[in-house]
C-alpha cells in the first residue's frame, strides 16, 4: 500500500475534469461522481467491482466463506476482497450502524495484519472480518437495507469556508445539506475534502467519530481513491446522527469552545508546525500531564507546545503514551458485559478506546494541512485526558509481578507468555512481555505470538483495530517507550482470550491451515 503522506492530498486535481468529460451517468457508475443518500429510487453502483460487492451483501453468512475461497482460487486477491467488503459495508450502513461501522473499521487492519502472516495463513484475518461484515449486513436486510444512494451535489461556495459550511450543516442536523456539501468538496482533491471533513470530526471527542474517519481514509489505499468519497461520507452521516443525540440531550460539547479559544490564544492560525524534537523526559512529562490533568489543561499544554515549535511527532507520541497508560492502569470491568467478563480490559474499554483514538488523532495530524495538524493534536490531548478516575496507581506490570520471572531466555519467556494468555492471566502476560523486551530480544517473535490471537479471537469488535494501533505506535515510538505498547497488547490479548471469532474455524478448515 502507498504511504499516507501530504502529497496525496493534492493527487486528484484532474478528477472534476474527468467527470465533466465522461458525463454524470458514466461517472456515477465509475464512482467518479459523488454518491448520495436521500434518493432511494437510484442505486449506488461500483462498476467492475459491483458483482463482488453484491456478493458480500446478498450471500448468507454461513455460505460466504466457501464462495470467497473459491473466488480466491480463481484469482481474486485479498485486496480486492477487502475493497468489495468495504464498499458493501458503506453502501449498506453509511456510518449509521454500530456493529456495521465497527466491521468497516476492522477491514484495513485485517488486511494489514495479513501481510505479517506466513503466506498460507494470510487470508485468515481478512476472512474473519468478511464473515463479520456480511453477518451484520444480512441481519439488517442485505440489499433491501442500503443507506447510500446517488444524488446531486450542492453548488460550491465561492467565498471559501467549506469546512465551516460542512460543520454548520451537521450542527443543524440537516443530513441532505451535509451530504451535498461534502459531495461538492469531494469533486476536488480528496485530501482537501478530508481536511474540510475534520471541522466536524473535531466538533466532539468520540472514539468512533475520529477512528471511522481515519480508518476510512486508510481504506482508500485498498479500494482506490476513486471510492474515497463513498468511504468518507460515512463520517458525515455518523456526525449528523451524533448531533441529533446531542440535541436530544441538550448538550454542547466542551471542545467546541476549547479548540477555537486555544487556536486563537496561541496564535496558531496561519502558522506552520514546528520541528523541535523533544527529549525523552519532555515526552514523559507531557504524557503525564495529559494522563493526569483535566481535559482543558491537557489541551492547553499541547497548544502551548505547538506554539513553542515542538514537532507534531513528539506531541503525538506523548498523547499515545498517555492513552497507553490508561490500558496499563485499568482495574478491569466491575460488571460483566456480553463477551467482556468481570476484570476484562478488551473491547470498548477506556484504555483500548483511548489508544485507538489517540492513534487516529495523531495519524490525521500527520497527513493533514497545518490547521488540521494543530487542531487534531489539541483534540487528541483533550480526548485522552480526564479518563483516569478509578484507575490503579501503578501500571501493569508491577515490580512484584516482574520479580517472579527468573528466566532470561527468549523462547522460554514467549512460551510462558503464551501460557499466561491461555490462563487469561493479564498481569503475567504483561510482565513476561516486558521482561522479554528488557532483555533486548527481537520484537518480531513477540508480535507473532500476539498476532496469532488477534486473528483468532473476537476481541469484542476491537481485536484488529487495537493490534494495528499497537503495531503503528511501536514503530513510531522511540526505544525508551515503544515496549509499553507491546506490553499493553499482551495484557489485552490475555483479557480477550477464550472467545474465538465467528467464522475463524471455518476459514482455517477451508484453507487447510
Amino acid at each position: 500500500m502507498r504511504k499516507n503522506n501530504r502529497r496525496e492530498f493534492l493527487a486528484d486535481v484532474g478528477r472534476g475534469m474527468l467527470v465533466a468529460s465522461v458525463g454524470a451517468a458514466v461517472a456515477a457508475d465509475l464512482e467518479l461522481a459523488p454518491a448520495w443518500a436521500g434518493e432511494a429510487v437510484e442505486r449506488l453502483t461500483f462498476g467492475k467491482m459491483e458483482p463482488l460487492v453484491a456478493l458480500m451483501q446478498e450471500t448468507p453468512a454461513d455460505k460466504l466463506l466457501p464462495l470467497v475461497v473459491e473466488k480466491m482460487k480463481g484469482g481474486a486477491d485479498l485486496r480486492t476482497l477487502t475493497a468489495a467488503a468495504a464498499l458493501a459495508n458503506a453502501r449498506t450502513f453509511g456510518g449509521h450502524d454500530y456493529t456495521g461501522y465497527h466491521a468497516l473499521m476492522a477491514l484495513a487492519p485485517a488486511y494489514q495484519m495479513a501481510a505479517e502472516l506466513p503466506e498460507e495463513k494470510r487470508p485468515l484475518p481478512v476472512l474473519k472480518v468478511l464473515y463479520r461484515n456480511t453477518s451484520r449486513i444480512q441481519e439488517q436486510g442485505g440489499r433491501k437495507h442500503e443507506a447510500l444512494h446517488p444524488v446531486a451535489p450542492a453548488e460550491e461556495s465561492k467565498e471559501g469556508g467549506n469546512g465551516d459550511r460542512l460543520r454548520d450543516a451537521v450542527r443543524q442536523r440537516d443530513e441532505r445539506a451535509a451530504e451535498q456539501t461534502f459531495a461538492a468538496l469531494a469533486r476536488g482533491p480528496i485530501g482537501e475534502a478530508f481536511n474540510h471533513l475534520q471541522f466536524e470530526i473535531e466538533d466532539e471527542v468520540d472514539v468512533h467519530r475520529v477512528v471511522l474517519s481515519w480508518r476510512s481514509w486508510v481504506l482508500r489505499d485498498i479500494t482506490g481513491s476513486e471510492y474515497a468519497h463513498t468511504l468518507l461520507r460515512q463520517s458525515v452521516l455518523y456526525c449528523v446522527d451524533a448531533e441529533k443525540r446531542l440535541f436530544e440531550q441538550k448538550r454542547e460539547p466542551a471542545i467546541r469552545k476549547v479548540l477555537p479559544k486555544l487556536l486563537d490564544q496561541y496564535r496558531l492560525a496561519g502558522r506552520k508546525p514546528g520541528d523541535r524534537k523533544a527529549e525523552d523526559k519532555w515526552i514523559e512529562s507531557l504524557a503525564n500531564t495529559i494522563y493526569g490533568e483535566r481535559r482543558e489543561r491537557a489541551a492547553e499544554a499541547v497548544a502551548a507546545a505547538l506554539a513553542e515549535g515542538m514537532s507534531p511527532a513528539s506531541i503525538g507520541e506523548a498523547i499515545s503514551l498517555a492513552a497507553n497508560r490508561l490500558v496499563l492502569c485499568d482495574p478491569g470491568r466491575k460488571t460483566a458485559e456480553p463477551g467482556k467478563p468481570v476484570g476484562s480490559v478488551h473491547g470498548a474499554s477506556v484504555g483500548v478506546h483511548a489508544s485507538d483514538s489517540a492513534n487516529a488523532w495523531r495519524n490525521i495530524a500527520g497527513v493533514g494541512n497545518a490547521r488540521t495538524t494543530f487542531a487534531s493534536l489539541i483534540c487528541g490531548a483533550f480526548h485522552t485526558a480526564g479518563q483516569n478516575g478509578g484507575q490503579n496507581k501503578e501500571p501493569y506490570p508491577t515490580a512484584e509481578q516482574l520479580d517472579k520471572i527468573e528466566t532470561k531466555d527468549a523462547d522460554r519467556l514467549l512460551q510462558m507468555a503464551e501460557s499466561a494468555i491461555k490462563e487469561k492471566n493479564q498481569a503475567g502476560a504483561a510482565a513476561l512481555v516486558q521482561r522479554y523486551g528488557e532483555q533486548g530480544h527481537s520484537a518480531r517473535p513477540a508480535f507473532d505470538l500476539l498476532l496469532r490471537y488477534a486473528v483468532s479471537e473476537d476481541g469484542a469488535l476491537h481485536a484488529e483495530k487495537y493490534y494495528r494501533t499497537v503495531t503503528e505506535e511501536f514503530a513510531a515510538a522511540r526505544p525508551t517507550f515503544r515496549w509499553r505498547h507491546l506490553v499493553a497488547l499482551a495484557r489485552v490479548t490475555a483479557s480477550e482470550y477464550g472467545q474465538t471469532a465467528p467464522g475463524y474455524a471455518e476459514a482455517r478448515r477451508l484453507l487447510n491451515v
